[in-house]
């Protein structure tokens, strides 16, 4: 499934024969509609597409493959124009994108980037991508976004009970979603946009994906953890050597580990076997460790256990007036964490006095794998047409079943104006900034963003966030 070509939906193979005959440049523009989960968005992922998918040269094989399967289909197939990209254009589609700075905040309704094709007897090309090119975008932005949002209800947490809410705040999400999502490519992607927003990850893909698309050395963090095989391989009767191995083998001074404790019966493993059996071997612990309930009510347990540690462990009382536990003792809740559950947590959390520092949150399927093109309401449309007289026509749809469906008509720019990131036509720019720079012109990557800038960007907003009701 690398073949370019049929990287389409079938019917876009026809579409060479519908555009009017005149047509010489089609510009299409893609943009998160709005009335989704949120009305601002983090843009993510245009580089890995650009990098992987236009960077792919089309071969004459790809050419031939694409026809018989093409045809076989039941499809017209444009020989003429795949031919002329693979002999006048050394197989690099001729087509030019404009884009926003990936990391930036955008306000839905903004266009994220527009399309033009660069040869002008290949019209149809610009909206020939829409397929792999909506895909490659909708899936990153929306995972960064949710993320995002997350931050933004953990780190309101921690200014309200923490002592050190920017050092607290990189690793109290973490990613448990590899095995959750449909491919590796996912994994690799979705891991990769939430640690634009965090550093804590299990998804080994996404180290990879920021390695290779946007030069991070080394993006994310993970620390030993155990599972219910290597506590149940114990038995039931030897829970509490399960535990004590565990502590004997993640010693380290300054060393963390976290360890799931319901495998049997999670109140009694905290209350009897950690805070008592097992309680003067945790503070001999070099390390923290980390405890791990995994079923129960979302909210209600983990806050269980930090009662029932603070009973047996104790802490402090932070300059806040919540309470920490031992520095020795922290809790992660992964189960049935969304950005609502994290939020009533919170908000629990405070009740009973506890500060955020205690607790950190992870995610998984919900994170990576409970998303569609519909959760912001992704669409790519194309919005003008340039004639062989070098003239621009506006193109745009007005369904009147459905307003909010309404495009853009004109060729797209994007400028700042009091704070706000603004959609205005190119032709009444007017002098001002168009933040749509070309990033991408015939094969060559002409802007390439580093990992550290696109985190830099997103923390631009920080603080001022609107979250979704």
């Amino acid at each position: 499934m690398t073949n370019p070509i049929l990287s389409t939906d079938s019917y876009k193979h026809s579409h060479f024969l519908q555009y009017p005959p005149e047509t010489r440049t089609l510009s299409a523009y893609v943009e998160a509609r709005p009335g989704g989960f949120s009305d601002q968005i983090l843009f993510l992922g245009l580089q890995p597409f650009l990098i992987d998918f236009l960077g792919h040269t089309i071969t004459r094989h790809d050419v031939e493959e694409a026809q018989a399967l093409t045809r076989a289909h039941g499809l017209p197939f444009n020989r003429a124009g795949w031919d002329r990209v693979v002999s006048v254009h050394r197989g690099h589609l001729p087509l030019a994108i404009s884009a926003l700075p990936e990391g930036m905040i955008v306000p839905t309704g903004v266009p994220l980037l527009q399309v033009e094709n660069t040869d002008p007897q290949l019209p149809w090309l610009a909206t020939f991508v829409e397929t792999a090119l909506l895909r490659a975008i909708w899936y990153p932005t929306t995972v960064a976004t949710i993320s995002w949002h997350c931050r933004a209800i953990i780190r309101a947490g921690l200014l309200t009970t923490s002592d050190d809410p920017e050092g607290q705040i990189p690793f109290k999400l973490h990613d448990f979603g590899a095995r959750g999502v449909s491919s590796g490519e996912s994994a690799g992607l979705g891991g990769m946009a939430h640690l634009v927003n965090f550093m804590g990850t299990d998804t080994m893909e996404a180290l990879l994906a920021a390695r290779r698309y946007y030069d991070a050395d080394m993006a994310g963090f993970s620390i030993p953890a155990a599972e219910h095989s290597t506590i149940t391989a114990w038995g039931r009767e030897r829970e509490r050597e399960a535990y004590a191995n565990i502590l004997k083998h993640f010693a380290g001074e300054g060393s963390m580990v976290a360890v799931v404790s319901d495998s049997y019966d999670l109140d009694a493993a905290v209350g009897h076997l950690w805070g008592e059996d097992l309680h003067d071997a945790v503070l001999a612990h070099k390390g923290t460790l980390v405890i791990r309930p995994d079923s129960g009510d979302p909210v209600e347990t983990p806050l269980r256990v930090l009662n029932t540690l603070w009973d047996h462990f104790g802490g402090t009382t932070n300059s806040k007036r919540y309470r920490l536990l031992d520095p020795r003792l922290r809790v992660i809740q992964g189960d049935g964490m969304t950005p609502v559950t994290i939020e009533r947590l919170i908000t629990r959390l405070i009740e009973e006095g506890f500060a955020v520092d205690n607790i950190a949150f992870g995610m998984g399927g919900g994170l990576l794998q409970q998303v569609n093109r519909d959760t912001l309401r992704f669409a790519m449309k194309a919005n003008a047409l340039r004639d062989d007289a070098g003239v621009w026509h506006d193109i745009a749809k007005d369904p009147a079943t459905d307003p909010g469906k309404r495009s853009k008509a004109g060729q797209q720019a994007v400028v700042l104006e009091e704070g706000r990131l603004r959609a205005v036509r190119l032709d009444a720019l007017e002098g001002r900034h168009n933040l749509l720079t070309e990033v991408w012109r015939d094969g060559r990557l002409l802007v390439h963003h580093d990992f550290d800038t696109v985190r830099q960007r997103a923390r631009q907003h920080e603080g001022r966030e609107t979250l979704p009701a």
